[in-house]
């Protein structure tokens, strides 16, 4: 699936010859631990299946332990999509409940199995294909490297984390981390809210090797995810410049993340509602003239994420959509 790109100047930027990655799942960087987990499948139309994910996001009291993701069947056949629903316990009626008030056309027929006691995340993940976007090569151990000495390769395995880069939002970050470079943007600090596997936070140390690093995330399992992955990839942990300092924060609300501030790039690909929550510290925590670099909401989200971030004095610099999500490259108002 290549992505869309719409009004910012980004009419020469693709994604290479492996495309944009299957959209398997919602990418909401929310992880589960190794539990007996039950899944709950919708099939629907995927304009449907979009507005259910929209919705749920918009319920202030969902149940986060319901972990939601969005697909479409077959390649084939683009309008035919699933939802699925991942819960740590067999579901209740509650649950069904929660499920079937996202479709407001009527209750949706639900297949309810349970699954193994295994990380599901990880064999999700397990067998997906090497990915080109932008200037990136990234695969899983199980795939050899791409025969490209101009790629920047990573390896990032399929873990209890999201983000090997085969989602559109993560394939689009990177893409646009790409454009960002080869228009001339300077980095010299750098945080990555939300950090999943640690990928993004690695492409732009690649990209400018002399910034100083900081990445976060709400799940303490990313902490150690991140650091194997860092020391798999080559990339320097520590607090000097061209290093990386790994911390488990909610959003920017740690010690460790105002100290090393401000930054000159901000990354979060994470879900439309914390970024619209997060678009002041956002703003706040850029140097003037910095950039935002957001994902993990779909295009049907960005007017809210923008809005959001329009109040928080960034600016729109360019913008791609890959299939029905929008990855977002913002820019904080210079003083004066």
């Amino acid at each position: 699936m290549q992505p869309t790109l719409r009004g910012t100047g980004l009419a020469n930027l693709r994604f290479g010859p492996y495309g944009a990655g299957d959209p398997s799942m919602n990418m909401t960087e929310q992880k589960a631990p190794l539990s007996r987990t039950y899944k709950l499948t919708v099939l629907a139309p995927r304009a449907a299946i979009v507005a259910a994910l929209v919705a749920h996001e918009d319920k202030p009291d969902w149940d986060f332990e319901i972990v939601l993701a969005g697909t479409e069947i077959a390649e084939d056949r683009p309008d035919e999509w699933k939802l699925e629903a991942w819960l740590p316990r067999n579901p209740t009626k509650a649950d069904r409940a929660a499920i079937a008030d996202l479709f407001p056309d009527g209750p949706p027929e639900l297949a309810i199995e349970a699954l193994d006691e295994e990380d599901w995340i990880a064999k999700s993940q397990s067998d997906l294909e090497p990915i080109r976007a932008g200037r990136f090569a990234v695969r899983t151990p199980e795939h050899e490297p791409l025969d490209d000495d101009a790629a920047v390769g990573f390896v990032i395995p399929a873990s209890q984390a999201f983000g090997t880069g085969h989602h559109n939002t993560t394939a689009g970050c990177l893409a646009m981390l790409d454009e960002m470079k080869r228009r001339g943007v300077v980095v010299r600090n750098m945080l990555d809210v939300g950090t999943g596997t640690g990928l993004l936070a690695f492409a732009g140390m690649a990209l400018w090797p002399r910034a100083s690093a900081t990445a976060s995330d709400i799940d303490a399992v990313c902490a150690s995810v991140v650091t194997e992955n860092a020391q798999a990839n080559g990339v320097p942990l520590g607090e000097r410049p061209g290093a990386l300092v790994m911390t488990v924060a909610p959003g920017l609300d740690h010690p460790l993340i105002q100290v090393r501030g401000p930054y000159d790039l901000v990354m979060a690909n994470i879900l439309a509602g914390p970024l619209v929550e997060l678009a002041p510290d956002f703003g706040a925590a850029l140097v003037p003239g910095g950039h935002l670099l957001l994902a993990g909401l779909l295009e049907a989200q960005e007017a809210a994420v923008r809005a959001a971030c329009r109040r928080a004095g960034l600016r729109l610099a360019a913008r791609i959509v890959s299939g029905d999500w929008s990855i977002l490259w913002l820019r904080r108002r210079a003083r004066g």
